[in-house]
Protein backbone atom coordinates (compact mmCIF):
# COMPACT_ATOMS: atom_id res chain seq x y z
CA UNK A 1 0.00 0.00 0.00
CA UNK A 2 1.69 3.40 -0.94
CA UNK A 3 0.16 6.41 1.17
CA UNK A 4 0.15 9.73 0.40
CA UNK A 5 -0.21 13.00 2.73
CA UNK A 6 -3.42 14.81 2.29
CA UNK A 7 -2.10 17.91 4.52
CA UNK A 8 0.83 19.42 6.16
CA UNK A 9 0.73 20.95 10.05
CA UNK A 10 1.81 24.11 10.71
CA UNK A 11 3.12 24.71 14.37
CA UNK A 12 5.43 27.50 16.54
CA UNK A 13 7.50 24.07 17.05
CA UNK A 14 9.80 23.75 14.35
CA UNK A 15 12.31 21.18 15.33
CA UNK A 16 11.61 18.02 17.37
CA UNK A 17 13.07 19.33 20.31
CA UNK A 18 10.57 20.95 22.19
CA UNK A 19 7.26 19.30 21.10
CA UNK A 20 5.06 17.56 23.76
CA UNK A 21 5.53 13.72 24.69
CA UNK A 22 1.55 13.34 23.96
CA UNK A 23 -1.03 15.23 22.69
CA UNK A 24 -3.55 17.38 24.78
CA UNK A 25 -0.27 18.21 27.22
CA UNK A 26 -0.03 21.58 26.26
CA UNK A 27 -4.11 22.17 25.60
CA UNK A 28 -3.20 26.01 24.34
CA UNK A 29 -0.58 25.23 22.20
CA UNK A 30 -2.30 26.34 18.54
CA UNK A 31 -1.54 24.69 14.89
CA UNK A 32 -3.53 24.65 11.63
CA UNK A 33 -3.98 21.43 9.15
CA UNK A 34 -3.78 22.61 5.30
CA UNK A 35 -4.69 20.11 3.21
CA UNK A 36 -2.40 19.25 0.23
CA UNK A 37 -4.15 20.97 -3.34
CA UNK A 38 -5.70 17.73 -4.08
CA UNK A 39 -7.89 17.77 -1.61
CA UNK A 40 -8.07 21.51 -0.67
CA UNK A 41 -11.83 21.38 -1.09
CA UNK A 42 -14.62 22.83 1.28
CA UNK A 43 -16.73 19.40 1.11
CA UNK A 44 -13.66 17.43 2.66
CA UNK A 45 -14.89 18.49 5.90
CA UNK A 46 -18.23 19.23 5.26
CA UNK A 47 -19.89 18.22 8.24
CA UNK A 48 -16.47 18.42 10.59
CA UNK A 49 -17.68 21.83 12.28
CA UNK A 50 -20.49 19.46 14.76
CA UNK A 51 -17.19 18.08 16.26
CA UNK A 52 -15.12 19.32 19.48
CA UNK A 53 -12.02 16.93 18.48
CA UNK A 54 -10.18 14.96 15.48
CA UNK A 55 -7.57 12.24 15.30
CA UNK A 56 -5.09 12.91 13.27
CA UNK A 57 -2.72 9.93 11.59
CA UNK A 58 0.31 11.24 10.99
CA UNK A 59 4.22 10.29 10.25
CA UNK A 60 6.78 11.15 12.52
CA UNK A 61 9.11 12.56 9.76
CA UNK A 62 11.92 13.55 11.27
CA UNK A 63 12.63 10.10 12.61
CA UNK A 64 14.73 7.60 11.39
CA UNK A 65 12.87 4.01 10.88
CA UNK A 66 13.49 1.70 13.96
CA UNK A 67 14.25 -1.78 14.15
CA UNK A 68 14.86 -2.39 17.40
CA UNK A 69 11.06 -4.09 19.68
CA UNK A 70 11.97 -2.22 23.13
CA UNK A 71 11.79 1.73 23.81
CA UNK A 72 12.62 3.73 26.32
CA UNK A 73 9.93 5.84 27.43
CA UNK A 74 10.35 9.06 29.42
CA UNK A 75 7.61 8.13 31.94
CA UNK A 76 10.56 5.34 33.03
CA UNK A 77 13.28 7.85 33.35
CA UNK A 78 14.54 7.02 30.00
CA UNK A 79 16.38 4.10 31.69
CA UNK A 80 13.82 0.95 31.52
CA UNK A 81 12.85 -0.92 28.78
CA UNK A 82 9.42 -1.53 27.46
CA UNK A 83 8.05 -3.22 24.15
CA UNK A 84 7.47 -0.36 21.18
CA UNK A 85 3.74 -1.79 20.58
CA UNK A 86 3.39 -1.19 24.77
CA UNK A 87 4.38 2.75 24.61
CA UNK A 88 3.57 5.68 22.39
CA UNK A 89 7.57 6.28 21.22
CA UNK A 90 8.26 8.38 18.32
CA UNK A 91 10.27 5.40 17.22
CA UNK A 92 7.99 3.12 15.50
CA UNK A 93 8.57 0.75 12.82
CA UNK A 94 6.65 2.52 10.12
CA UNK A 95 6.63 5.69 12.05
CA UNK A 96 2.88 6.61 12.18
CA UNK A 97 1.95 8.85 14.71
CA UNK A 98 -2.00 8.82 16.28
CA UNK A 99 -3.03 12.17 18.32
CA UNK A 100 -6.38 13.66 19.64
CA UNK A 101 -6.60 16.92 19.10
CA UNK A 102 -9.05 19.99 19.80
CA UNK A 103 -10.86 22.01 16.77
CA UNK A 104 -10.93 25.39 17.53
CA UNK A 105 -12.69 26.58 14.16
CA UNK A 106 -12.79 25.00 10.49
CA UNK A 107 -12.07 28.34 7.97
CA UNK A 108 -13.81 27.28 4.77
CA UNK A 109 -12.55 29.70 2.71
CA UNK A 110 -8.68 31.22 2.31
CA UNK A 111 -5.97 31.44 0.56
CA UNK A 112 -4.82 27.99 1.02
CA UNK A 113 -8.44 26.57 0.72
CA UNK A 114 -10.03 24.65 4.30
CA UNK A 115 -7.96 25.08 6.92
CA UNK A 116 -8.66 23.47 10.22
CA UNK A 117 -7.04 25.22 13.17
CA UNK A 118 -6.75 22.86 16.40
CA UNK A 119 -4.98 23.26 19.97
CA UNK A 120 -2.74 20.53 21.85
CA UNK A 121 -1.34 18.86 19.15
CA UNK A 122 1.83 16.64 19.63
CA UNK A 123 3.23 17.69 15.72
CA UNK A 124 6.25 19.36 14.48
CA UNK A 125 5.79 21.92 11.96
CA UNK A 126 5.77 20.52 8.24
CA UNK A 127 4.63 17.09 9.53
CA UNK A 128 2.52 14.92 7.02
CA UNK A 129 -0.64 13.92 7.56
CA UNK A 130 -2.50 10.86 6.07
CA UNK A 131 -6.20 11.02 7.18
CA UNK A 132 -8.46 12.52 9.72
CA UNK A 133 -11.29 11.22 11.58
CA UNK A 134 -13.40 12.84 13.71
CA UNK A 135 -13.34 12.39 17.98
CA UNK A 136 -16.65 10.36 18.53
CA UNK A 137 -16.99 10.13 22.92
CA UNK A 138 -19.49 6.89 23.33
CA UNK A 139 -16.95 4.82 21.10
CA UNK A 140 -13.67 6.46 22.33
CA UNK A 141 -13.59 7.60 25.46
CA UNK A 142 -12.57 5.02 28.07
CA UNK A 143 -12.33 7.10 31.32
CA UNK A 144 -11.65 3.87 33.50
CA UNK A 145 -9.28 2.39 31.09
CA UNK A 146 -5.62 1.23 33.15
CA UNK A 147 -2.59 2.93 31.64
CA UNK A 148 -0.52 0.23 32.45
CA UNK A 149 2.91 2.01 33.64
CA UNK A 150 1.59 5.24 33.12
CA UNK A 151 -0.63 4.92 36.16
CA UNK A 152 2.64 3.87 38.32
CA UNK A 153 4.75 6.45 37.72
CA UNK A 154 2.92 10.10 38.16
CA UNK A 155 4.36 13.09 35.90
CA UNK A 156 5.55 16.32 37.50
CA UNK A 157 5.65 19.19 35.25
CA UNK A 158 7.72 21.83 36.23
CA UNK A 159 7.29 25.11 37.38
CA UNK A 160 8.40 28.00 34.40
CA UNK A 161 9.59 30.95 35.64
CA UNK A 162 10.63 33.85 32.87
CA UNK A 163 12.91 36.55 34.12
CA UNK A 164 12.06 40.32 33.76
CA UNK A 165 10.95 41.53 30.22
CA UNK A 166 10.20 37.99 28.67
CA UNK A 167 6.97 37.82 28.94
CA UNK A 168 6.32 41.22 27.22
CA UNK A 169 7.76 39.44 23.86
CA UNK A 170 5.00 37.11 22.91
CA UNK A 171 1.16 37.41 22.88
CA UNK A 172 -0.55 36.33 26.24
CA UNK A 173 -2.23 33.37 24.31
CA UNK A 174 1.38 32.47 23.07
CA UNK A 175 2.84 33.06 26.84
CA UNK A 176 0.04 30.31 27.83
CA UNK A 177 1.25 28.15 24.92
CA UNK A 178 5.01 28.41 25.52
CA UNK A 179 4.42 27.92 29.37
CA UNK A 180 2.51 24.83 28.77
CA UNK A 181 5.44 23.08 26.54
CA UNK A 182 8.30 23.83 29.12
CA UNK A 183 6.79 22.48 31.60
CA UNK A 184 6.43 19.28 30.10
CA UNK A 185 10.08 19.47 30.13
CA UNK A 186 11.60 19.16 26.95
CA UNK A 187 15.33 17.77 27.77
CA UNK A 188 15.48 14.28 27.15
CA UNK A 189 15.02 12.67 30.47
CA UNK A 190 18.68 11.62 31.51
CA UNK A 191 19.61 15.02 31.30
CA UNK A 192 20.32 16.61 34.93
CA UNK A 193 22.68 19.70 34.53
CA UNK A 194 21.02 22.81 35.94
CA UNK A 195 24.21 25.00 34.60
CA UNK A 196 23.16 24.15 31.02
CA UNK A 197 20.94 26.71 29.07
CA UNK A 198 19.32 24.62 26.39
CA UNK A 199 17.63 26.25 23.42
CA UNK A 200 13.80 25.66 22.01
CA UNK A 201 12.80 27.25 18.40
CA UNK A 202 9.44 28.93 19.19
CA UNK A 203 7.15 31.30 16.89
CA UNK A 204 10.04 32.87 15.42
CA UNK A 205 11.94 32.56 18.71
CA UNK A 206 14.94 31.03 20.02
CA UNK A 207 13.62 30.33 23.64
CA UNK A 208 16.64 29.81 26.17
CA UNK A 209 16.29 28.13 29.22
CA UNK A 210 17.62 26.34 32.55
CA UNK A 211 16.41 23.60 34.68
CA UNK A 212 17.13 23.20 38.02
CA UNK A 213 15.42 20.84 40.11
CA UNK A 214 11.87 21.47 39.34
CA UNK A 215 12.00 24.66 38.12
CA UNK A 216 12.45 25.36 34.51
CA UNK A 217 13.72 29.15 33.90
CA UNK A 218 13.79 31.13 30.30
CA UNK A 219 16.76 33.38 30.29
CA UNK A 220 17.01 34.65 27.29
CA UNK A 221 14.50 35.22 23.75
CA UNK A 222 16.37 35.57 20.52
CA UNK A 223 14.22 37.04 17.07
CA UNK A 224 15.05 33.88 14.65
CA UNK A 225 15.83 36.03 11.63
CA UNK A 226 13.43 34.94 8.48
CA UNK A 227 15.21 33.29 5.34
Amino acid sequence: MNIEPIAFFRSPLTTKFGIPRQSGVASQLPGRIVFTPGYRRAEAVRGLEGFDYLWIIWEFSANKRADGLTVRPPRLGGNERVGVFASRSPFRPNNLGLSCVRISKVEISGREGPVIHVLGADLMDGTPIYDLKPYVAYTDAHPDARSGFVDEHEWQPLKVEFVAGIANIFAPDEMEALRQVLAQDPRPRYHDAPERVYGMPFAGHDVRFRVDGGVLTVVEVVSVPIR
